[in-house]
């Protein structure tokens, strides 16, 4: 599928994608992408079928072969905008609907999937025990369970690297792999999604801090004439946002009362010059260690955060508690100044990725500046090629004069 010069690839099969026959490329009439850096990305593919077309309604049956458009069949999407091809997204099908109409030509077929990570949601398996392990290891292992996937673990080391006595504690998964992966995310302020390339066939599962550093995209430029190339922008800042993190708890290790005090900033590296942690003082949001004492007897077992809600459990470790509330303050940063948008990527003469930097121009001192692209949702279709975005950072102001272009 080719348009004003974006190619688009599609590869489907069962575990290892190939390229998808002319006969289904020549219907495909849009693609929806969206990626995340929390939560599901996902993708939908829209197909028309009728008289009028290639492939007669009455034949529908044949177009839905079951080795192409199967349930968990694998689906990777390539889009070459420059020279080197991006590969849009890895996924697998999970739903397919077929939507006649009356009027010849206007029949079609969606369909929709999820990204990799689906997979890791599918099995709830009994309670599992990590023993004598970090964070970063126990999700390697997990990880490695889909190596037939072509998934490679990259897992940063925690804020608090703390590994239990087995004596002590035993880390125990009682949940399906995604949801136990992103409960130990959760605790260290983390983010887990599945990036995919950078070939097809291949991805990358990122644990780690959101990624704020590297060379920034090129700049999303506002009300600046012939060199604007955002259709639509708008900023909010959220002055609730803000969260400090104070209290005490119970070691385990010295059963002594502790006192669990928070950076009062993010620990992730800086993006505006005026963080609202420091500039809103003092009216910032102040909470208090979350303690539970109702699940004792899932503790004694390991569990010292309850991932349903983020409370901290009896028995925890000072360590641990200051890794959690610390956690809090970050990600409560991340909900301070918030872009959202919609560019045209043939003016923007890119493609806008998420999960990296990315700066603006040309909406004042407060907020230009670099933003981390934390959601991107992609439309192609023929002619056309829209992104929908939203950013984030911690505050107002600009750390740099300058922003690429």
């Amino acid at each position: 599928m080719s348009l004003l010069g974006i190619h688009l690839t599609l590869l489907i099969g069962p575990t290892i994608a190939i390229p998808a026959p002319a006969t289904l490329i020549e219907t495909l009439s849009g693609v929806e992408v969206t990626h995340n850096d929390q939560g599901q990305s996902g993708f939908q593919l829209t197909f028309l079928v009728g008289r009028s077309g290639p492939i007669d309604l009455v034949d529908y049956q044949e177009f839905l072969n079951p080795v192409l458009l199967k349930a968990f069949n694998r689906v990777v999407i390539l889009i070459r905008f420059a020279v080197a091809p991006q590969v849009l997204m890895d996924g697998v099908i999970t739903n397919v609907q077929l939507v006649p109409s009356n009027d010849p030509g206007n029949s079609t077929i969606v369909v929709t999937g999820e990204d990799l990570t689906v997979l890791m949601s599918l099995n709830n398996f009994q309670p599992l025990p990590w023993p004598s392990l970090t964070e970063d290891n126990i999700v390697r292992l997990i990880v490695a369970k889909y190596g037939q996937y072509g998934i490679i673990p990259d897992a940063r080391p925690p804020v608090v690297p703390y590994v239990d006595p087995p004596t002590e504690h035993v880390p125990v998964q009682d949940k399906t792999d995604l949801d136990y992966v992103r409960c130990l995310a959760t605790r260290q302020g983390y983010v887990f999604y599945i990036d995919p390339g950078p070939l097809p066939n291949l991805s990358k599962a990122y644990w780690g801090p959101p990624n704020r550093i590297g060379i920034p995209q090129k700049a999303l430029s506002v009300n600046m004439g012939p060199f604007s190339n955002v259709d639509s922008i708008s900023f909010t800042n959220n002055a609730l946002a803000p969260t400090t993190v104070m209290g005490s708890v119970q070691d385990s290790l010295t059963n002594q009362a502790m006192p669990v005090i928070a950076s009062p900033v993010s620990t992730r590296p800086p993006l505006a010059a005026m963080p609202a942690h420091i500039f809103n003082q003092p009216n910032v949001r102040r909470s208090r260690v979350p303690i539970t004492t109702q699940d004792v007897v899932r503790n004694t077992t390991g569990g010292q955060v309850d991932c349903d809600d983020g409370r901290i459990a009896v028995g925890t470790t000072v360590a641990e508690a200051m890794a959690v509330a610390q956690a809090t303050v970050d990600a409560s940063a991340d909900n301070v100044v918030t872009g959202t948008g919609v560019l045209d990527a043939l003016q923007y003469g890119d493609i806008l990725l998420a999960r990296g930097k990315v700066g603006v121009r040309g909406v004042g001192y407060s907020y230009s500046g670099d933003y981390y692209v934390k959601s991107v949702s992609h439309s192609i279709k023929k002619g056309e090629y829209k992104q929908r975005f939203t950013l984030a950072r911690e505050g107002l102001g600009s750390l740099t004069p300058l922003v690429r272009t």
